[in-house]
């Protein structure tokens, strides 16, 4: 059976107004074991100024990785969004992600297909959203980089859906970054849903939803940046977490929070259900 771990999305230390460095130091401090950093083309006057936590692929992917280790931490994936169904963007900006990711010392690079465009057919769409992952993928698969397709937008909240983005491409590199809270909210069950795909599933967001969310929210949006602290919300993590133990896959559980003490509060969620879980070694 594959190890299942905690690691904490950047996003969490957003609206702090702190950087990179900052949020790898709090993530450490609080017992985190992986990082997932959130990277970005160009160069944003926020992050140039160190209160915003995403980075730069114009930087050194070293600082990266020197800034992880120097903490004690691992990196369990970049958060690299682009819109697949737009090639213009996503090629060459998961292209750059799977080379800085290398560098850097993530295994996993996170994407999703997109808004719909007005002018496109979903036939359309699909080629585009195949073509976009094909032409990564043949960057990634030379550096043992996987990229993790997550369910947020147009077609992959819906399951059958997501299963033919997942079958887009024929590559041992393609997997699925599931969210449970944006399966949540698009109106299914994230439970039955992981199960579903569970040999596919490379890297868990860990997004709880609060109460008050899934009712004004549920089957009206397309996922949410964020959630509430994991265990004070609707999914069930004993669930999640027994799924995620019975793959030979390990998976970090990536938790996506909005403040730094939703962050707390989840990774002590989190290991006291992992705790309750894991298999006895006998």
């Amino acid at each position: 059976m594959g190890k299942v771990g905690i690691g904490l999305n950047l996003e969490a230390v957003r609206t702090s107004h702190k950087s990179f460095e900052w949020g790898v130091e709090f993530a450490a401090d609080l017992g985190y074991e992986y990082i997932e950093p959130m990277v970005h083309w160009g160069r944003e006057l926020l992050s140039e100024a160190r209160y915003f936590h995403s980075v730069s692929m114009l930087d050194d992917p070293f600082r990266v990785r020197d800034t992880v280790e120097k903490h004690g931490l691992k990196l369990s994936a970049l958060s690299s969004h682009s819109q697949a169904s737009k090639p213009e963007i996503a090629v060459e900006y998961l292209k750059q992600a799977a080379r800085f990711a290398k560098e850097a010392g993530a295994p996993i690079i996170n994407t999703h297909e997109g808004h719909k465009q007005p002018w496109t057919t979903m036939e359309e769409d699909f080629v585009l959203i195949r073509y976009s992952l094909m032409e990564a993928l043949k960057v990634c698969e030379r550096r043992g980089i996987k990229i993790g397709f997550e369910m947020h937008q147009t077609y992959s909240l819906k399951p059958d859906l997501y299963d033919r983005c997942l079958n887009l491409v024929d590559s041992p590199n393609l997997g699925a970054n599931f969210d449970t809270g944006n399966a949540y909210l698009g109106g299914e069950d994230p439970h039955e849903w992981i199960e579903r795909i569970k040999d596919r599933v490379i890297h868990v967001h860990a997004k709880d939803i609060s109460v008050e969310q899934s009712d004004a929210e549920r089957g009206k949006v397309m996922g949410t940046a964020v959630g509430c602290a994991c265990g004070e919300g609707v999914v069930d993590w004993k669930r999640i977490v027994k799924t995620c133990q019975s793959v030979p896959q390990d998976i970090v559980l990536s938790v996506e929070c909005g403040t730094l003490d939703q962050a707390e509060r989840s990774i002590e969620h989190l290991r006291s259900v992992i705790s309750e879980t894991e298999p006895i070694a006998v």
